[in-house]
């Protein structure tokens, strides 16, 4: 893989990170991150929240283009894309109607799995349900039906934040009382052991490309909001310690994902490869984690990539779209 061509046009960019979601503290991680990178690839970068100053500072001073380093609902739903679009500001990212469909984890699920992709089997439903018709009832069906471990996850949401592995029955309720506190659906899904990778996928104007998988390794078991974020708890390994193979498939699957969700510029799709070597999609990322602890800058630089680089070449073609 070549080196990304060099920065000759020096660019205004506005780094949109912050807003109002359970994971703000993150994404203004995240923010800094890409402004610091961007800055020491010779741009102008300026990092803004999205509150409700945003919109009359796009107007007063909008910049070449905007880098969405919102995560959560605001920025990965397509709210702040759809937006930006009605104010014709350019983004770098996924269409709103992408990010929309990414964001239901249910609904991404059954576009991937028509797509031929495998992903563990999986129930969605709504906090209503339960009170309606017992919880009691409705999770002895998912257990008969699905078995143990379980995986219970909000149907929306990232950075893992409601996410529980269950290995026992007396265990389910409490893991679904957790999720609702993130949404108001929940999606149980047969949990595959296995070897968890994360694999990007970029375009810098030649379609999407896969960068090299990051093995993920966390020292609970799980890849939990702590371990995610808590530097020491879990261990990544790039490129991924699996066959070529495997690696090749992975990547296949991660752009199938990209593509077949309508995905652009960039994704992070999260995967498990499991003991016969089937590669499951879990869920999809349009707004990658770019924390000191994420798995995309860490892609970028094995792929022998300098982060600034490639986020100024996605600013590049955001900005004369």
């Amino acid at each position: 893989m070549t080196d990304a061509p060099p920065v000759t046009d020096l660019l205004r960019a506005v780094v949109l990170a912050g807003g109002l979601t359970f994971e703000r503290e993150v994404s203004l991680s995240s923010g800094t991150q890409v402004v610091e990178a961007l800055l020491r690839a010779g741009l102008d970068a300026e990092l803004r929240d999205a509150d409700g100053e945003l919109l009359p500072g796009l107007a007063a001073a909008p910049g070449d283009a905007v880098f969405i380093a919102l995560h959560g609902a605001t920025g990965e739903d397509g709210a702040v894309r759809a937006v930006l679009d009605l104010a014709g500001v350019p983004y770098v990212g996924s269409p709103a109607a992408a990010c929309r469909l990414a964001w239901d984890k249910p609904a991404a699920k059954i576009v991937v799995r028509t797509a031929g992709v495998a992903t563990p089997d999986w129930v969605a439903l709504p906090h209503s349900t339960f009170r309606e018709l017992g919880a009691g009832a409705v999770l002895d069906l998912i257990v008969a039906r699905h078995g143990l471990p379980l995986m219970v996850k909000p149907a929306s949401g990232g950075s893992a934040l409601g996410a529980q592995k269950v290995t026992r029955v007396e265990d389910l309720p409490a893991a679904m009382v957790s999720c609702f506190a993130y949404g108001d659906t929940v999606l149980v899904e047969r949990f595959v052991e296995g070897i968890e990778l994360a694999v990007s996928v970029i375009d810098l104007g030649d379609g999407p490309q896969a960068l090299p998988a990051v093995e993920i390794a966390p020292e609970s078991g799980v890849f939990d909001y702590t371990s995610r974020y808590t530097p020491g708890l879990t261990e990544y390994h790039t490129p991924a310690r699996v066959s070529d193979e495997i690696a090749r498939r992975a990547a296949e699957v991660a752009v199938t994902v990209h593509e077949v969700l309508g995905l652009a510029d960039l994704s992070r799709t999260d995967l498990i490869v499991d003991a016969e070597g089937t590669v499951h999609f879990l869920e999809v990322n349009v707004s990658p984690g770019l924390t000191e602890t994420s798995m995309f800058p860490m892609a970028v630089e094995a792929a022998g990539y300098r982060l600034g680089d490639v986020l100024t070449r996605l600013l590049q073609r955001a900005a004369t779209r």
